[in-house]
């Protein structure tokens, strides 16, 4: 045997068989979450993970993650799944393998903490669906956000994976903070809670190669359960931190399928195979079976998803995170906000803006929830603060943490700040020292209250405490009391292909399509409207008619330099994504991507986002859906001053009713952006005069939310 354990290639070849590693290195699987939720937004479905199921069962995985993080939210919100179905559905494919997930601690799979009888209740039923394996983390590695769900998941006999979430403040180790004495002392507190394993949770792939061998060689020396290590590829690093990890003694590692790899997801797994074949640490995995897998996923299940791929950029690695610490689907979702509120070109500001936040929000790990926590607050600080006033609009999350609602921060909260997020809040002005659930108030009866029978069982109960807005309306959509919106239906491999054949009569200035085969071309009507499409590096004018339901599409003509409209704004047209009218089939609506765990608004309304048609005296405008966003009418039939959405979002909840009075700063309405609440003030003393949408409506920025006289 030569150095380092290698047995000599020859051996093998000769003895035809593989020999079995004395210390095998052990896998977990993160392609049906982790993956999908870094790289496409957590939009992949059931559906498309079954195909290859029963072979990954056979690779021999330590375990594989499917569910939690975003997964819960995505699916009832966007894709019209049960959340809970899918453990049960993949369970009757995985025979042999763990299921594993990744839940926040006290804030479950959501974004706050929620009280003790939520959290226990998820737990238990998350077990008795078919979870074995709980990565258990807290964003601010505050573990008392553990005491309620640990003794459940151990009650339930089933395995808790304490975790570390890993940060820097200054390059390297070196920090001020986050020392290898920080990380020792947090596996230490893990061990005495009984974790059965503990995993280091770098969520940015900030941790160097080098430093991943010291943290693991200390930890494997100070703490007895297995060692298991999670870094992100974005900084490109990661598959050199993993090789360090491994010569350091780590046991278990995270990677996924090559498809479902680099960029903001995590290593790939198959050249971390051939790397360790015929090493002491040598997986075992059959190569020829993982590549099956892989072009399955990349003839039939990939294509599906490539229009939510952010394509904007060449390069796999973002050296940046390196010098703004920001995980992936963070950035991505700041970027999306910025560009939704015509304000990309603030994103330096940003960038500028965001670590002084996180310093002075207590310097606290950039994963969700407080990822979105700091980056919400810190678009919120570049676009509305002044040069005499900063955190001009705070949000609720924000407050909360203020008030010690998400545990005690590495670093004290500025004072100041402290001070004027907790000015007026609800629940007073004097920080907590307690655990954080203490202070809440049992969900589960009046929320069971409120639904009432749409909740038929207590995974339906415990979705809608969870997620009032969105999972109300899911279930409603489940039992067949509102239609499945076309957003949420999927994309099949037809639809692709009409997509592609689209494209290709753009490319060659043959786009016209007939409302069905045969008809004569239709006359436009009244309702005509015109729209810029970018074809790669062409450009053409469309002329899309709504009339009569699903737009036709009349005309199509390259753009000639020189028209009138070429310094009239417009918007590049994504492919999948069509702004006013839709292509044949629906398409779901993007989010932000990882995060690990963050997510965008909702999507609004292609009505409200176009222009509205040229309308003559003598013709009426077409009816519209009864949620669909109208914040023209608002501003048109009631005089007064307007509250206008400061960004797009979702209506959460109104606090004042339409002949209410309000004073000059009371809140009035409660919008989500980036899923925290932001509660909008009047501007004005007077009386609502009128209110412009419901509780769950998507507006875009500037949609008049309600009107004061």
């Amino acid at each position: 045997m030569s150095e380092h354990g290698r047995i000599n290639m020859c051996e093998i070849n000769c003895d035809k068989e593989r020999p079995v590693a004395a210390n095998p290195l052990k896998i977990e699987d993160l392609s049906l979450r982790d993956g999908h939720q870094s790289l496409f937004a957590t939009r992949g479905r059931t559906e498309d993970m079954i195909p290859i199921a029963e072979r990954m069962d056979q690779v021999g995985f330590w375990a594989v993650e499917m569910w939690g993080g975003a997964t819960f939210d995505t699916m009832h919100r966007y894709l019209n799944e049960d959340p809970w179905e899918r453990i049960r559905t993949l369970k009757r494919y995985f025979k042999k393998t763990p299921f594993s997930m990744l839940l926040r601690g006290q804030n479950l799979v959501g974004y706050r903490n929620y009280a003790d009888d939520v959290a226990k209740l998820f737990v238990k039923k998350a077990a008795e669906n078919g979870m074995d394996i709980f990565r258990t983390f807290d964003a601010l590695n505050d573990y008392r956000n553990f005491e309620c769900v640990v003794p459940v998941i151990k009650e339930c006999g089933k395995h808790f994976q304490g975790s570390i979430c890993y940060s820097l403040t200054e390059p390297r180790m070196g920090g001020t903070v986050y020392t290898l004495e920080y990380y020792i002392k947090k596996a230490k507190e893990l061990e005495a809670m009984g974790a059965d394993s503990i995993c280091i949770k770098d969520m940015a792939g900030l941790m160097a190669p080098y430093d991943a061998y010291d943290l693991v060689k200390a930890l494997k020396e100070s703490v007895k359960p297995p060692i298991h290590l999670h870094s992100h590829f974005t900084s490109g690093m990661a598959p050199m931190t993993h090789l360090k990890a491994v010569e350091a003694g780590v046991d278990i590692l995270d990677t996924c399928l090559t498809p479902y790899a680099y960029r903001t997801s995590h290593p790939a797994l198959e050249p971390l195979v051939m790397t360790l074949l015929g090493t002491d640490r040598d997986t075992g995995f059959d190569i020829e079976l993982l590549a099956s897998i892989n072009e399955t996923l990349e003839q039939d299940i990939l294509p599906k998803y490539r229009h939510l791929l952010d394509d904007t950029k060449v390069s796999v690695i973002d050296i940046n995170v390196l010098l703004h610490q920001t995980p992936g689907g963070m950035l991505s979702n700041l970027v999306n906000q910025l560009r939704e509120m015509d304000a990309l070109d603030r994103l330096g500001d940003v960038y500028k803006e965001l670590p002084r936040v996180r310093k002075e929000l207590g310097q606290v790990p950039l994963v969700t929830p407080t990822s979105q926590i700091v980056g919400t607050q810190t678009v919120n600080n570049v676009l509305f603060d002044t040069e005499n006033e900063r955190y001009k609009m705070v949000t609720a999350q924000v407050k909360d943490l203020c008030y010690g609602l998400y545990g005690k921060t590495a670093i004290p909260i500025d004072s100041e700040v402290q001070k004027k997020a907790l000015k007026g809040y609800e629940r007073g002005s004097e920080p907590i020292t307690c655990r954080p659930a203490e202070v809440l108030k049992p969900e589960l009866e009046v929320a069971r209250e409120k639904i009432g029978d749409l909740a038929v069982d207590e995974e339906d109960l415990v979705l809608y405490a969870l997620f009032p807005v969105t999972g109300k309306k899911f279930l409603r959509i489940k039992y067949g009391k509102e239609p499945v919106p076309d957003s949420m239906k999927p994309i099949t491999l037809e639809d692709v292909a009409k997509e592609a054949e689209m494209l290709k009569k753009a490319r060659a200035g043959e786009l016209v399509e007939r409302a069905s085969s045969g008809t004569d071309m239709p006359e436009k009507s009244d309702a005509l409207r015109t729209f810029n499409v970018f074809v790669d590096d062409e450009y053409f004018e469309v002329g899309v008619d709504e009339v009569g339901g699903a737009p036709v599409i009349v005309y199509a003509q390259p753009f000639q330099a020189g028209d009138t409209q070429q310094n009239q704004p417009s918007h590049a047209m994504h492919p999948h994504a069509p702004t006013g009218g839709s292509l044949p089939y629906p398409v779901p609506a993007a989010s932000g991507s990882y995060a690990p765990g963050g997510m965008m608004p909702p999507p609004v309304s292609s009505q409200s986002q176009a222009p509205p048609p040229p309308q003559p005296a003598a013709r009426k405008p077409p009816p519209k859906a009864a949620n669909a966003p109208k914040p023209e009418s608002v501003e048109t039939s009631a005089s007064g001053t307007p509250l206008k959405a400061p960004m797009p979002g979702m209506i959460i909840k109104y606090q004042k009713s339409v002949g209410d009075g309000v004073k000059k700063g009371e809140t009035i309405v409660i919008l989500e952006a980036m899923k925290m609440e932001n509660a909008l003030p009047s501007p004005v003393d007077g009386v609502i005069k009128s209110i412009g949408f419901g509780s769950g409506d998507s507006v875009p920025k500037d949609a008049v939310l309600a009107v004061i006289d």
